[in-house]
């Protein structure tokens, strides 16, 4: 009760901060559209200081009423790329300032993000390292998975987990599974892919407006889960500013490509009266079998499906829209057949020699993934109340994963190995409060509804029931030359395991003995503080302190038999504590037209961190693993530079580095990205532009128990892209070559690297067409 009353004080007080006393200003301009100065009606218009918006009219006219003195930095946009930002401007008391804008399709511009602070601020700002990539640069690096998506730019810090294309996960700085968080419009997707190498996310990213990265821990916001980093995919603009647009907009895009017959096609639509907005869209996605230059890799194909439609009333204070989606995805396991069978893969040796094959009756030629998600979300807001709070708002989302590991025998029938259902409620609730001088904030509440339940050959946990509840307070101070952030978060999390679903597991003359699963819970405290200093004209120096609190993961926990898609026999221990971190966080930053840098360092210290602790032994072929806790240490950095050689020419640099190892052996952790660099040229002229890069990654010697070393590589590709807007349209045309040697390499943080090496010499073509 003590530490709940200590978070309800953080969560109070400062919300007790009144307006500044005093008259106000306002701000008004236009919009138009750079191409032929045209007006731009619907185009949203974002005061970032006061996190307030509002739309243009048919005339592109814009207006904010009541601003208080000081200065302040405007944002304008139609989609994530077509955008164009003002400087500082200076609002006086009673005067009104005039700011106008032109939009043009985005080329080279610092993006704003809201994951990190639940706020717009720009890049330069944030106090955590972000990146985002809008819908065009979306479909220069179209790809079968999330994962592959976001691991192709080195420099970033993110690599790809992955038990086949499929499967592809994003890695953050080392972290994986339970410790990095996939959201799509800020609330977790609620699938499986955190808990085994071969479940993945069904996120087609061509559907996307864009998608948000936070690197680090973003606990506060989101809770332990989020303790790597944070994945924000935004489905459509409007899904976070909330707000209505008039008339229609939308987008169709196309694409096809080598190496693994891949195609896409997906389409969105929007339509706004007065108030009112009503939205839809689908997609599809495939792809065959990817080609190496090995050959074929069998199993390997793709399949995903989606629909989405919704509707919303947003007044000029209050909001309210509800949304619903379905997806459909299926993918093969590559050689998953294999092991399941007994036979031992070629070039194998992270399994066990001598496994006895299966009987001809039972042989099983493929296993694939047949996984369906529903989504329903209901959003509630007040914005733009007067008083020391500015507003309010609810999201909650219900998501239903289920999914079926379909064994595809040799007499042709079929037969489904492993069932997966998990049900998830979350509910948000954030109070944004009015600035006060220099201070401004957000407090909120968190909860979660989780029931999981398997069951077949790899129900390898009891059904669980798991719920969860946080309050949380972000505060900032904004001055001329520095902005402090500083904030925190509690948190419990409970389990309560059912009955063991089917027999339980043979544990043969081993002698394991499954823990008996007991009810746990936990409840832990996270903190962090923050800084930016602006150290010359457009250069800043970002310190991050962050103490981090995750309870153990549900798998972590109960799970206990043979896993494939981990490659493991794995034995979770229920007695597990909570793990804790502290870390630390440097960022140096420049940016201006002729030099970008960016620099980030980071060192975190846990204890009690929990991870799969090879025993040495071995079960069915499967290297037997136990969940256990020991301190660890994460170290690394992330640089990224750019210098204009010439108009419109850039030269582009990117290098990213994590060691991470457990304290007490000094064994490395596994599956570790290797360092990585990339070297490449971005010319523009208008509409066009050309990128080949140079992409190098060092040999992997630092491995974990049983794990095998990666050797070094070096990838040439180019990725080109010719967009032009007419009236109100925006084209784009888009090809991006990879792997233009055919280089034969393997991916260190994938399961089945000795089995799979990459995919080989590729093209893909894209064209989109974006309507406003």
């Amino acid at each position: 009760m003590r530490t709940w009353t200590l978070v309800l004080l953080l969560v109070v007080l400062p919300a007790t901060a009144r307006p500044a006393a005093g008259g106000t200003g306002r701000i008004e301009g236009t919009v138009l559209l750079g191409a032929t100065g045209d007006p731009l009606p619907g185009a949203t218009v974002t005061l970032v200081e006061r996190d307030r918006q509002t739309t243009t009219d048919e005339n592109g006219v814009y207006q904010f009423e009541d601003v208080p003195p000081g200065k302040y930095f405007l944002k304008a946009h139609v989609s994530s790329a077509l955008t164009q930002e003002s400087g500082s401007i200076i609002v006086a008391e009673g005067q009104t300032a005039t700011v106008n804008f032109k939009l043009r399709v985005a080329e080279m511009h610092e993006e704003v993000t809201v994951t990190a602070t639940g706020r717009p601020v720009t890049a330069m700002e944030a106090i955590q390292a972000t990146e985002t990539r809008n819908s065009f640069q979306l479909a220069e690096e179209i790809s079968p998975s999330l994962g592959e998506t976001l691991a192709n730019r080195p420099g970033n810090g993110i690599a790809k987990r992955s038990f086949g294309p499929g499967t592809g996960r994003p890695i953050i700085r080392g972290f994986d599974g339970n410790r990095v968080l996939v959201m799509q419009d800020g609330i977790s997707t609620g699938s499986l892919s955190s808990q085994s190498g071969d479940h993945g996310e069904l996120v087609n990213t061509a559907d996307l407006d864009r998608i948000e990265i936070v690197r680090g821990p973003a606990s506060l916001m989101y809770g332990g889960s989020a303790v790597g980093g944070v994945v924000n995919t935004i489905s459509r603009h409007h899904s976070i500013h909330e707000h209505a647009h008039p008339g229609l907009r939308g987008h169709i895009s196309g694409s096809g490509g080598s190496a693994n017959a891949f195609g896409s096609g997906s389409a969105s639509v929007e339509y706004g009266e007065g108030h009112w907005m009503i939205w839809g869209g689908g997609s599809g996605q495939a792809s065959g079998d990817y080609s190496t230059p090995e050959g074929k890799i069998p199993d390997s194909d793709t399949r995903l499906s989606a629909g989405h439609a919704g509707f919303g009333h947003y007044g000029d204070h209050t909001f309210l829209a509800a949304g619903a989606q379905y997806n459909t995805g299926l993918y093969g396991i590559p050689f998953a057949a294999q092991i399941e069978n007994g036979d031992q893969p070629e070039h194998d040796s992270d399994l066990a020699p001598g496994i006895e094959p299966a009987s001809d009756e039972d042989e099983i030629e493929r296993i694939a993934l047949d996984a369906r998600l529903q989504n329903y979300r209901l959003s509630f807001g007040r914005k733009n109340l007067r008083g020391p709070l500015g507003h309010f708002i609810l999201r909650a989302n219900y998501s239903r994963w289920l999914h079926d590991e379909v064994e595809h025998l040799a007499d042709g029938s079929e037969n489904i190995g492993t069932s997966f259902d998990n049900k998830q409620f979350i509910y948000r609730g954030t109070f944004e409060q009015t600035r006060h001088g220099p201070l401004t904030g957000r407090f909120g509440l968190w909860g979660m509804f989780r029931n999981y339940d398997s069951a077949g050959e790899e129900a390898l946990s009891p059904k669980v029931d798991q719920r969860g509840l946080a309050g949380f307070v972000l505060e900032e101070l904004n001055y001329e030359r520095v902005r402090f952030e500083f904030g925190a978060r509690l948190e419990h999390t409970g389990f309560d395991p059912g009955l063991r679903s089917g027999e339980p597991v043979p544990v043969g003359q081993l002698g394991h003995v499954p823990g008996i699963p007991v009810s746990r819970g936990f409840t832990g405290f996270s903190a962090a503080a923050g800084a930016n200093f602006t150290l010359w004209k457009n250069g800043a120096f970002v310190a991050n302190y962050t103490h981090s609190y995750r309870p153990p993961a549900l798998e972590e926990l109960y799970n206990f038999g043979p896993h494939t898609g981990n490659l493991a026999f794995e034995i979770g221990d229920p007695a597990l504590g909570a793990e804790q971190g502290n870390g630390l966080d440097l960022s140096l930053r420049h940016a201006n037209d002729r030099f970008r840098f960016t620099g980030n360092f980071f060192y975190y210290d846990f204890s009690n961190f929990i991870f799969p602790f090879a025993t040495g032994e071995f079960i069915g072929g499967l290297q037997v693993i136990q969940y256990t806790r020991s301190d660890a240490r994460f170290l690394g950095s992330e640089i990224n530079g750019g210098y204009a050689l010439a108009h419109d020419f850039w030269l582009n640099l990117g290098l990213d580095y994590v060691d991470a190892e457990e304290r007490a052996t000094h064994t490395s952790l596994p599956r570790i990205p290797p360092l990585r660099g990339r070297a490449g040229l971005d010319w523009h002229y208008k509409g066009l532009e050309v990128k080949p890069e140079i992409i190098l990654a060092n040999r992997q010697s630092h491995t974990f128990t049983g794990e095998s070393e990666t050797a070094g590589y070096t990838l040439f590709n180019i990725h080109a892209s010719y967009t032009f807007n007419r009236g109100h349209l925006i084209h784009q045309f888009a090809v991006n070559t990879f792997n233009l040697s055919d280089r034969l390499y393997r991916n260190h943080s994938s399961f089945i690297k000795n089995l799979a090496p990459e995919i080989g010499r590729g093209v893909r073509f894209t064209y989109s067409v974006r309507f406003f």
